[in-house]
């Protein structure tokens, strides 16, 4: 296990020092309209779960970085004092920390080896995670730490990469075959999202508005967003 964490380190570093704060930036019309697109079918799975009062909604995110994400959780509703961000890399914490309300709970470390207590949780979230572990039995481990936190009736959010990228060794795609076998007590909902960043940006360039008009063609899409229920 601490092999993996020592070379999710690794992977982290390389991509910073790649450019990846410059790219992923709001500035991008692709990433803002990427993020836009992932908002928004995230609040229309809520809806479709019934959720009427997000205040009322314990979250944990595992992998959660510089509190982006926790920061639209808040926006939609979530109250600070139940969600928890749990993030391995330092720094990142550390400026997830200063970006966030005092109220948010911040865990820094292996997740799996984070002090929550089974069935206390309703939604765990995961962006990009499990794309970037590349040992299959710290993948399940995380999976199983994972499912144990939600309570029945809660579920796994998740979005990631449905397809290896060719250009970067440090990220691989994760199937609905997978998704599947690592939650296999869960009920799996799936949506493709997210115009492939490469060809988002170049398209954005030209016009905003072609993202929209490429994203229309799902083989174009590059994630998936998924909904893993525990009954």
């Amino acid at each position: 296990m601490p092999n993996e964490t020592d070379a999710v380190r690794d992977r982290y570093a390389r991509r910073s020092a790649g450019g990846d704060a410059k790219r992923y930036s709001l500035l991008s019309p692709a990433t803002w309209q990427a993020v836009q697109e992932r908002q928004r079918t995230i609040l229309q799975l809520f809806r479709r779960l019934g959720y009427s009062n997000l205040a009322d909604v314990r979250l944990v995110e595992v992998g959660a970085g510089t509190g982006d994400n926790l920061l639209e959780f808040l926006r939609m509703g979530f109250a600070p004092d139940n969600i928890t961000g749990i993030e391995l890399l330092q720094d990142r914490a550390n400026v997830a920390r200063r970006s966030l309300p005092a109220a948010v709970q911040f865990m820094i470390g292996d997740a799996t080896t984070q002090p929550i207590a089974a069935a206390s949780v309703d939604i765990v979230y995961q962006s990009v995670v499990f794309s970037s572990l590349l040992d299959d039995q710290f993948q399940s481990s995380l999976a199983r730490a994972m499912w144990q936190w939600v309570r029945p009736g809660g579920g796994v959010l998740w979005y990631d990469f449905a397809y290896n990228n060719p250009s970067n060794p440090d990220v691989r795609g994760v199937p609905v075959k997978r998704v599947r076998s690592l939650f296999p007590d869960g009920v799996v909902w799936c949506r493709r999202v997210t115009l492939a960043p490469p060809l988002a940006r170049r398209v954005a360039l030209v016009h905003p508005a072609l993202y929209t008009l490429f994203n229309l063609m799902p083989f174009l899409r590059t994630h998936r967003l998924c909904w893993i229920a525990k009954p």
